[in-house]
């Protein structure tokens, strides 16, 4: 026990400064949703060919072709980006969103003989993902993530925020990254957030993993027990679309092929940080909807 004592003492205080200081991201957020640079982009098929769950994807029309990038069902793999110079991995990983479609972009292009673009269609068909993330660009450090979610889980909760996480047929790579959260590291308790065992505790269900079907109805009834007014987070890309398991005859696909989902957090799997800002935005959704 004494040396137990010791070495606690010998290696002090190692959780960050956060939300005192901003906590430095950049290539400590490990890698991100793909870059594509579609003013420039030659051909698409390279790409989607490379993708291993069809995150992103081209349909030909005639002589016009329409490219989508689905950031729920990417795994952040970076294939796309060796099949392709126009595609580079960014560190940008806070993409939760309370709307499906947002996590959506697309681009059309006109053809040449050959099958590869001649020219980008302007405008294009619907709004972007990438725009959406533009928005946010300025929405502050981790530091301001932080003293944001604590003002509103205070001003709806009281004080605390309490979470049952669900495994509905992940690896466990999210489980650990949301394990991370009550580490030393980043002790998400000091914003007064708490797991908690049971459903009827929970103001929040955190969901992770494409829904296996012998998890549906334990899942069903998780979300039936919890007390209202209550939310649904997807977590990771087989949270929000069934990811690299996608629907077969043992996934039914993401989560809300079973549960209505409030907010949906990308990633292979999400990091901390990532995980934060989804929670920040299903305390938005929840305070709108009151």
């Amino acid at each position: 026990m004494f040396d137990i004592l010791r070495k606690s003492l010998a290696t002090g205080v190692v959780t960050t400064s956060f939300p005192g200081e901003p906590v430095p991201v950049g290539e400590l957020a490990g890698r991100g949703r793909p870059l594509i640079d579609f003013a420039n982009w030659k051909d698409a098929r390279p790409a989607c060919a490379a993708c291993p769950t069809g995150a992103l994807s081209c349909a030909d029309k005639g002589t016009e072709r329409e490219v989508s990038l689905d950031l729920g069902k990417c795994t952040f793999c970076g294939l796309c980006a060796e099949a392709d110079p126009a595609i580079r991995m960014s560190n940008d990983s806070q993409l939760a969103t309370a709307c499906r479609q947002a996590l959506v972009t697309t681009a059309g292009y006109e053809l040449t003989p050959a099958g590869s673009h001649a020219r980008r269609i302007e405008p294009w068909p619907c709004k972007t993902a990438a725009n959406i993330r533009s928005q946010r660009s300025n929405e502050g450090s981790l530091d301001d993530v932080g003293r944001e979610l604590e003002r509103r889980v205070k001003k709806m909760l009281g004080r605390s925020l309490h979470i049952r996480e669900v495994d509905a047929g992940s690896c466990n790579g999210c489980e650990v990254e949301i394990v991370g959260l009550n580490s030393p590291i980043y002790d998400i308790e000091r914003f007064g957030i708490h797991f908690v065992a049971s459903p009827r505790h929970a103001d929040m269900l955190l969901v992770t993993g494409p829904v296996s079907r012998n998890m549906e109805l334990a899942l069903k009834k998780t979300y039936d027990a919890m007390p209202s007014p209550r939310l649904v987070v997807a977590v990771g890309a087989c949270g929000c679309s069934g990811g690299i398991f996608g629907q077969n005859y043992a996934s039914l696909g993401g989560v809300d092929k079973v549960v209505p989902v409030d907010v949906y957090i990308p990633g292979c799997p999400p990091n901390p940080y990532a995980l934060l800002q989804g929670i920040l935005v299903a305390v938005g959704r929840w305070e709108g909807n009151r």
